[in-house]
């Protein structure tokens, strides 16, 4: 692979929209955290860890993920872990980001941490990140689609209570299939009437039809995950005409089992179908992977182009639920690149 573009990419301005908080914690920080509230790690060293990350399935993935949001159990974990991302995103020169948070399954956990703990944390995490490295985080609150009803109204509450403290949208996480997403219409409703955003998961554990029912249900203005749209000629028709971008997350995708490889995964076709696509890395400290290293990686193993690459971030910038001066300044940096 050409060298020079391998740098240009490193080095250019991005957008990240699909990235999960807890996802974020590699294992130095979920050691550190635990040690911080007495908390015995599924394993004790770092490299012994990062074997507990290799996972067969969406289901083996779980687990692991609920060990690390147990291990944040103040505002100031959670400011840590904003901290850490943020350092992150001005080494990869990710200039914003939409960031997903599932605070019920904290509570959810009986750690004792209250809503008011959480949203704390989360924004002196970003006011630090702002002032240290010049990057931008806003937040999507995400309803885990596999707990009681309990867990839906009262996110929807919080997200809406927090639109003047960074939340942007309201997301929908978990297994699709313990969840349908015409349950949470209501809660979608709610928000979008609040000037919330509608960002839900879906075709990722589950096939077109959920990602249909998003659209349908729950007005959703993009769609985490998707892939699975291309096991359906008239929803892949839907998404062009109706220009409803899709945040592919391809490592993520390979790694949980959907596709045996990266040389098998639907990017290339979806791309070429003409559909808004945005490239992401989902849960990135859990797979090993960045930003940067998925662009690296669609170049590599597709032979996609500068052209596309830029194409990517543009139309990251233009999903992202930015405010016009705010997406200007963004595709100006990019457009400088040519």
């Amino acid at each position: 692979m050409d060298a020079d573009l391998v740098a240009r990419i490193r080095a250019m301005p991005k957008v990240e929209l699909h990235i999960h908080l807890e996802g974020t914690v590699g294992p130095g920080t979920f050691l550190r955290l635990c040690e911080r509230h007495g908390l015995r790690p599924p394993a004790e060293t770092e490299e012994a860890l990062r074997e507990q990350y290799r996972f067969r399935s969406f289901e083996d993935f779980i687990p692991l993920y609920l060990a690390i949001q147990d291990s944040m159990r103040t505002a100031e974990d959670f400011a840590l872990v904003v901290y850490e991302l943020g350092a992150d995103r001005a080494a990869q020169h990710i200039v914003y980001s939409e960031v997903t948070v599932t605070p019920y399954t904290h509570i959810w956990q009986h750690k004792g941490i209250a809503p008011e703990e959480i949203i704390e944390g989360l924004e002196e995490g970003r006011r630090r990140v702002r002032e240290d490295f010049g990057v931008e985080l806003r937040w999507i609150l995400d309803i885990p689609r596999s707990l009681p009803e309990p867990a839906t109204a009262w996110t929807t509450d919080w997200a809406i209570a927090w639109r003047d403290r960074g939340v942007v949208a309201l997301g929908l996480g978990g297994s699709e299939r313990k969840g349908p997403a015409p349950r949470f219409g209501p809660a979608f409703e709610r928000a979008r009437a609040a000037g919330l955003h509608s960002v839900p998961h879906a075709g990722e554990t589950a096939g077109p039809e959920s990602v249909w029912a998003a659209i349908h249900a729950l007005a959703a203005e993009r769609i985490g995950h998707g892939v699975r749209a291309i096991e359906d000629p008239l929803l892949l028709a839907y998404l062009r005409e109706h220009r409803i971008p899709l945040e592919i997350n391809p490592t993520s995708n390979v790694l949980l089992g959907l596709y045996p490889s990266l040389e098998q995964h639907p990017f290339p076709r979806l791309w070429d179908m003409g559909l808004v696509l945005t490239v992401n890395s989902d849960d990135p400290a859990l797979f090993d992977t960045t930003l940067t290293d998925e662009y690296i990686r669609l170049v590599s193993t597709f032979g996609y182009t500068w052209e596309d690459v830029v194409r990517w971030v543009r139309n990251a910038a233009d999903a992202a639920f930015l405010s016009p001066e705010e997406r200007a300044q963004i595709l100006a940096e990019i457009l400088e690149l040519g």
